[in-house]
């Protein structure tokens, strides 16, 4: 980069920051100026809706689709779909520096798709911290549980693409993935 590059950037980030932007150059927020792992002090942060929503796909091969309603266990969608929902209630006790919510609202839609299980998971709160963590988990664990419920079946099945789809509300403002 030359000189009058570095200067300009230079300017547009000072820009930027003057707009109230976010940091071009996020940190990592768990970690103390050691080093140490530590949990974020969010008591100053407003009390705001935080929405996430998250995604996951099994992907079961064309037997193990045709067996589910048979399933000698029970409906595995059904199930996945209630464990995702309490898995969503357990996180901060899975996840070591996630804060314990109060979630307003958890939602897990657990469908058929071409050549598996869609999984979305919606979680909701009124809080200093978002939900994206207590939406993933939700996802995660459904996925987790149609495995389970089916690996009987076939021990190939694959669990992918695990992601954040969207998020609102707190200081880093609304983000929406391109793709999932």
């Amino acid at each position: 980069m030359k000189k009058k590059d570095a200067i300009y950037s230079a300017e547009l980030i000072v820009d930027d920051l003057a707009d109230g932007l976010p940091d071009p150059t996020p940190e990592l927020s768990h970690f103390d100026d050691e080093g140490q792992a530590r949990m974020v002090d969010v008591s100053a942060k407003a009390a705001t809706l935080r929405e996430a929503v998250a995604a996951a796909f099994v992907e079961l091969s064309q037997a193990v689709l045709d067996a589910l309603p048979h399933n000698p266990k029970g409906n595995p969608l059904e199930i996945a779909r209630f464990a995702g929902i309490q898995a969503a209630k357990q996180t901060s006790n899975l996840i070591p520096m996630c804060h314990a919510l109060a979630l307003s609202f958890v939602d897990v839609q657990v469908k058929l798709a071409e050549g598996g299980v869609a999984i979305e998971a919606t979680a909701a709160t009124v809080a200093g911290t978002g939900v994206e963590m207590e939406a993933m988990t939700a996802a995660s664990i459904a996925a987790l549980t149609v495995y389970d419920m089916t690996k009987a079946l076939d021990k190939g099945i694959r669990i992918r693409d695990v992601v954040l789809v969207r998020k609102s509300g707190g200081k880093s403002g609304a983000y929406k993935r391109e793709t999932v």
